[in-house]
């Protein structure tokens, strides 16, 4: 694309930044919708957030994807949060607003998004959710909002499982979180269950382990979501596949939480079949590292 005084910028803040596959998505949308757009990601320091956000309003930077470790530090330097991250206390996406930004969290919609473009609806399901970390309070307030039955909650300590569960409880004003200890899996009922991984575990290079390998788990799963995409196929999918259910990663999940910022930042509408493009090319580059 040809960079002139009409190009618009966004970018991404997070330290680090290098591994990013956020300039792929964004660039490669605004190459196939014709946008004078470029994006580009920014390394911020922690103690430096504040004095990034000012400046990117200051050079009329046009949004803002927010990344590790700065999606719950950035909100006081906000001058307004939409009402579902808000309620999460972290966001990924900054829109320009008068001022300053608005800041959103489109990692719950854009995993909803990916979970119907698969077959899922949320309401009414059985959750197990791994993990209580940054990745699975976004899961599990996904779920809150999409109005599942019930979510048993696994996390290595059950202190920050319970904060998670009446953190999200306060925020929806309903109890519909379980909080458990991984060790105490067996205490989830039986049944057929959607299960998220939203854990570190089995992030490359430790491809080969899973939080849970038991197979009692994995009999209740009628389908199983890894957060993870990088590798493209982890131990975790591979588990749930074992005993019959269906295997996804969170590639789709990082595409459509950027078609949804990009969304937010153009006021437009991606279509279905960009989306499927720009999940192709995602496949495409994460295959390529293993």
């Amino acid at each position: 694309m040809e960079i002139n005084g009409r190009t618009r910028i966004c970018g991404l803040l997070g330290y680090p930044v290098a591994h990013t596959l956020s300039p792929l998505i964004h660039n490669t949308l605004a190459e196939e919708l014709g946008q004078n757009l470029v994006y580009v990601p920014f390394p911020v320091k922690p103690d430096k957030i504040g004095e990034a956000v000012k400046g990117a309003c200051a050079l009329d930077i046009a949004g803002l994807n927010v990344t590790v470790p700065h999606k719950s530090a950035v909100l006081p330097w906000l001058k307004e949060i939409d009402p579902l991250a808000e309620k999460v206390g972290a966001v990924n996406t900054l829109v320009r607003c008068p001022g300053g930004y608005r800041g959103y969290n489109t990692d719950l919609t854009g995993l909803q998004r990916a979970m119907e473009s698969d077959g899922i609806d949320l309401k009414g399901e059985k959750v197990i959710l791994l993990g209580a970390g940054g990745a699975a309070r976004a899961a599990a307030f996904l779920c809150a909002h999409a109005g599942v039955s019930e979510v048993w909650l696994l996390n290595r300590t059950s202190e920050r499982a319970r904060q998670l569960a009446e953190e999200v409880s306060t925020g929806f004003g309903r109890s519909c979180i379980h909080a458990l200890t991984l060790a105490e899996y067996r205490q989830i009922p039986a049944g057929s269950y959607l299960a998220i991984q939203g854990t570190s575990v089995g992030l490359y290079p430790d491809t080969e382990a899973a939080v849970i390998c038991e197979a009692g788990l994995y009999e209740k799963i009628h389908t199983g979501y890894d957060l993870i995409y990088r590798p493209f196929d982890t131990r975790f999918m591979q588990l749930v596949r074992e005993q019959g259910g269906r295997a996804y990663n969170g590639l789709k999940m990082l595409a459509y939480q950027a078609i949804e910022a990009y969304e937010l930042w153009n006021g437009i509408k991606v279509s279905r079949e960009t989306a499927e493009r720009i999940i192709q090319k995602l496949k495409e580059e994460t295959k390529t590292d293993e």
